[in-house]
């Protein structure tokens, strides 16, 4: 039945309704597993014939929403977006990066890692300038030396000489001592998928799709360096963004910086991989499946998934996904908060952006509530599960309230948000030459998809929406908890790096619980709360917890991050750790 509670100041926000379906599981995925030299041959094969084609899309469950009857009376959703207006009198901020109130983590604190406030301390002092700090960051990130350093395997494309004139023009303003704020001089990292002028495009593929021409920045990223900061350079990533490892046979695959027999995530591996060896504080990712926080996770760092269209991704060169956003990842929580509301800063350009409510510190006191779906909590592996679990009881001393919820139909909803987002993959790239076998596979079979299954999916991602409009109606202030992902990690494979993987079971059980904010258009912050063994390796490997706010709540959701924070240099066991490369930037530049 609908409520009758509709909420004012948004726009497109879903009519909230429960919706009442009892949690089934599904059996167990059986996509094949195809690793090493089989992968190579059998794609070939395997991506010309098309009576394959279909039969993969059916062995994969994809035709799994014909029978639910529970969708016979929703209407379509094909736009997730929700916006958040401003409140009458709501005006400008003047600065997000003045340095005033930034809530920097102790210096006590076990395995802490630089901030910006750090950088722009340093460099106020003196001791250290920005161009000091590029030269120590070149030979590491640089992949035309004779002798590589492994971090360069996070980079696909720099330019020394932008870097060094950004660095340059920074030096001399605070020689001058007129800084333009905390990121002046503060260098940062992007992703490959995402335009920047000077910088050559390759989604993760052999191809740079920017054809030679000049592209311009991205709005999010022009706001960045408006403030100052310093980019060097694009990050590696899962080709087209379409799998969760950062597995990549063109660019080579950066390993997990924790445990170097894991992967580190992806598909926005590149980002996370420099911002947890410390090469820069935070980095530009994007997100379509997981693919912030998921690398965030695996890499032991801070990762948020913006609300759909809240950061403007304009211009674009490349078809929209109706999953995907831009968001930062983040060494701390002091860097997440100030990297997000720099790129989330309404771009006049873009409809949905411009209309957004400004990103701000919240000043009144908030609702501190943790909607926790037990059945689907449970489902995380035993010490995912006990890790996450420690922290929410953390949480819970610390005065939230811990609320039982459910949520419909949320196998069928992963298997509606895999078909939509490789629908539309699919569709911006029919041809397949020059990608990895992995690919031509996946993209053959997303081809697959007919427009019945693909209507069913977005029925069923309006009566989430619909379900989540009244949970949030219903308890203001709700946080949705669930551990990142319900594994420690994704050990690599014998041969995996030299030939790639197709493995949708472990990509599957990997996105079981990150695919929900997409598909709705939530944001989502995730942030590690410990460390567990691995299967394989020497070392421990990163666990991290997520909390899905209500459409525009990217602000409770920081201040659930600091309190996460808070957990896991005082709560857990021995504090936060630093990987064994770690980067002391600032000690090298003295």
């Amino acid at each position: 039945m609908p409520s009758d509670k509709f909420p004012i100041g948004f726009i497109n926000y879903p009519t909230p309704v429960l919706h009442d379906v009892p949690y089934q599981a599904r059996p167990s995925p059986k996509n094949p597993v195809v690793k090493g030299l089989i992968l190579h041959y059998l794609s070939s094969i395997v991506s010309a014939i098309s009576p394959l084609h279909s039969f993969l899309w059916n062995n994969a469950g994809f035709n799994a929403l014909r029978d639910k009857k529970e969708l016979e009376d929703i209407e379509a959703r094909y736009d997730p977006t929700v916006i958040l207006l401003p409140k009458p009198g709501d005006e400008a901020i003047v600065s997000y990066t003045s340095g005033a109130d930034l809530r920097v983590p102790p210096r006590e604190w076990n395995g802490r890692f630089y901030t910006i406030a750090d950088l722009h301390d340093a460099y106020k002092s003196g001791k250290v300038t920005p161009s000091d700090v590029v030269e120590v960051l070149l030979p590491l990130i640089r992949r035309d030396l004779e002798k590589r350093s492994p971090h360069s395997t996070a980079f696909v494309h720099i330019r020394p000489e932008l870097m060094r004139e950004a660095a340059e023009a920074s030096t001399r303003r605070y020689q001058e001592g007129k800084p333009l704020g905390v990121l002046d001089g503060v260098p940062f990292a992007v992703k490959d998928h995402v335009e920047v002028k000077g910088y050559k495009r390759y989604a993760g593929t052999k191809y740079d799709y920017t054809k030679g021409k000049e592209v311009e920045t991205s709005w999010c990223v022009k706001k960045i360096e408006e403030e100052g900061g310093v980019m060097i350079g694009k990050t590696s990533m899962h080709e087209l963004g379409l799998d969760t490892t950062n597995n990549n046979l063109h660019w080579g695959t950066p390993l997990n910086p924790y445990n170097e027999e894991y992967y580190c995530g992806g598909s926005s591996g590149g980002s996370a991989y420099a911002v947890a060896q410390g090469l820069v504080a935070f980095a530009v990712g994007t997100d379509g499946g997981g693919s912030i926080r998921i690398p965030s996770n695996y890499c032991g760092v801070y990762g948020l998934k913006p609300s759909h269209g809240r950061v403007s991704q304009a211009p674009l060169s490349i078809p929209a996904i109706s999953t995907a956003v831009t968001g930062p990842i983040a060494s701390n929580m002091v860097d997440l908060e100030v990297s997000y509301r720099v790129l989330a800063q309404p771009d006049p350009s873009h409809l949905s952006s411009r209309q957004f409510a400004l990103p701000k510190p919240i000043s009144t006191p908030r609702s501190k509530k943790l909607g926790i779906f037990r059945t689907l909590f449970d489902r995380a592996d035993p010490p995912v599960k006990e890790l996450c679990q420690n922290a929410l009881d953390y949480l819970a001393k610390s005065g939230y309230q811990i609320i039982d919820i459910t949520l419909p139909l949320i196998p069928e909803g992963q298997l509606a948000h895999a078909m939509t987002i490789l629908s539309e993959g699919a569709t911006a790239h029919d041809d397949v030459t020059g990608f990895s076998p992995a690919n031509k596979v996946l993209l053959k079979v997303a081809a697959q998809t007919p427009a019945r299954d693909f209507l069913l999916s977005q029925r069923l991602r309006n009566m989430l929406m619909q379900h989540l409009a009244y949970l949030f109606q219903t308890h203001p202030g709700l946080i949705i908890v669930t551990p990142t992902t319900p594994n420690a990690g994704w050990p690599i494979g014998s041969g995996e790096l030299a030939y790639g993987m197709s493995d949708g079971n472990t990509q599957i059980r990997n996105m079981e619980y990150v695919w929900l904010a997409n598909f709705t258009g939530i944001p989502c912050i995730q942030f590690p709360v410990g460390y567990v063994d691995g299967k394989q390796g020497k070392s421990r490997v990163p666990v991290g917890l997520s909390g899905n706010g209500e459409w525009g709540a990217e602000d409770e959701l920081i201040e659930f991050g600091y309190d996460g924070e808070q957990w896991l240099n005082e709560g857990f066991d021995g504090g936060r750790v630093r990987p064994k490369e770690w980067v002391d930037v600032l000690g090298k530049s003295e």
